[in-house]
Order: structure tokens, then C-alpha cells, then sequence
């Protein structure tokens, strides 16, 4: 059994949806970030960084925070969406993994604040972050057209992490028709039953946003 502790963010959604895609079963806790729960003295133990995502396996009792780390352990965890050894396939999907850590999510998360949270407060910001989700969805294109259905070959780890933030494009203020490829990848991983029951964790009601 996993205890997730979590909130309905693109962070916390790439590891409530590769439970569900794994079938493990976890208890939900949610922190509700908005009234500051994420400082707790009792979530500090298991997150020291005070953010969501935070897991702690019960068969182990390894506790774990920071949701790439977690996605990977899953992975090994139970054999799925994460190749075993160390060939090419793998090596592939630890790069897209690692470009979500690197650029999607942080940049992302800036034209969320900027754009979204505070818009008219900051040109030059709005600017920046609006150009830089711009591009990074040109990334993701470019590599959606050479890859096919999926970033790293078959369905995976790196689709989880990267899906939950792109779930977010209307307050990127991008308009997916202008990304066909992202656009198809969106729907089709939309369309998976896991996905929309990991998508409502911790919130019930959350809708994902159509094109």
C-alpha cells in the first residue's frame, strides 16, 4: 500500500496517474496548498522540501518527495512504463523525463504565475515565460513528429510527467491547434481511463480541458 500525499497541480497528478496506470493501491492525503498544509510539522517528515508530491511505501517504508524520483521508482517498483536495463529505450525516456524536470515544469509554472495568477503586473515576464512555453511546445511537436504516438517510443514515465502540465495550455495561453502533434498526444493519453481517474486526485470534480 502507498500513502500519496498530493493536490490537484501538474506535479501532483503525473503520480496519482501512474498509480492508476500501475494499479498499485494507495490511500490519498491531500494537502491543500492553498491553506498552507504543505508546512505541517507532520508532512515536513515526509517532505522535507514542504512540496507535493510525496509518497511513502508501506511494504518498505521508503518515504519519498519530488515527483520525477517518484515516477522512477514506480517504474522499477512494478516493471512498467519505465524500460528495464540500461539500453537505448531507457536511456530515451530518462531524457524526456529529465527535460520535463529541467524545462517544461519550471517554465511552465513561471507563465502560470505570470500569465494566468497576475496577469498585467509584469510585461517583460509575461513576455518572457509566454515565449518560452511557445518554444518548448515547438520542442515537444518537432519530437512528437519524429517519435510518433508517444516521446520516448512506447508509453511511459517521461508521457506522465510531461501530460499533466500540458493539461494546463489555456493558462500557458496556448492554442493547442497550433501544435497538431501535441494536440493528438494530448487526446490520445486524455482518452486513457487511468489518466481521467488520476487526473481527479484529490478532487473529484477536476474536469480535464479539451482542445
Amino acid at each position: 500500500m502507498i500513502d500519496l500525499y498530493t493536490w490537484g497541480t501538474p506535479n501532483g497528478r503525473k503520480v496519482s496517474i501512474m498509480l492508476e496506470e500501475t494499479g498499485l493501491d494507495y490511500t490519498t492525503h491531500p494537502i491543500h496548498i492553498g491553506k498552507d498544509e504543505q508546512f505541517a510539522p507532520d508532512f515536513l517528515k515526509v517532505s522535507p522540501n514542504n512540496k507535493i508530491p510525496a509518497i511513502v511505501d508501506n511494504e518498505t517504508g521508503l518515504s519519498l518527495m519530488e515527483s520525477g524520483a517518484i515516477l522512477l521508482y514506480l517504474g522499477r517498483k512494478t516493471g512498467k512504463f519505465l524500460p528495464a536495463g540500461e539500453g537505448e529505450d531507457y536511456w530515451r525516456v530518462m531524457e524526456w523525463l529529465m527535460w520535463q524536470m529541467g524545462g517544461i515544469g519550471p517554465f511552465l509554472g513561471q507563465a502560470h504565475h505570470f500569465l494566468h495568477f497576475n496577469p498585467g503586473k509584469a510585461p517583460y515576464a509575461e513576455e518572457r515565460y509566454g515565449k518560452e512555453a511557445r518554444r518548448l511546445y515547438g520542442v515537444l511537436d518537432k519530437r512528437l513528429e519524429a517519435a510518433g504516438d508517444y516521446v520516448a517510443g512506447d508509453y511511459s514515465v517521461a508521457d506522465m510527467a510531461i501530460w499533466p502540465w500540458i493539461a494546463r495550455f489555456e493558462w500557458q495561453e496556448i492554442d493547442l491547434g497550433d501544435f497538431p502533434r501535441v494536440k493528438d498526444w494530448y487526446v490520445r493519453i486524455a482518452e486513457r481511463a487511468a489518466v481521467q481517474r488520476g487526473y481527479k486526485v484529490p478532487d473529484e470534480s477536476a474536469e480535464i480541458p479539451m482542445p
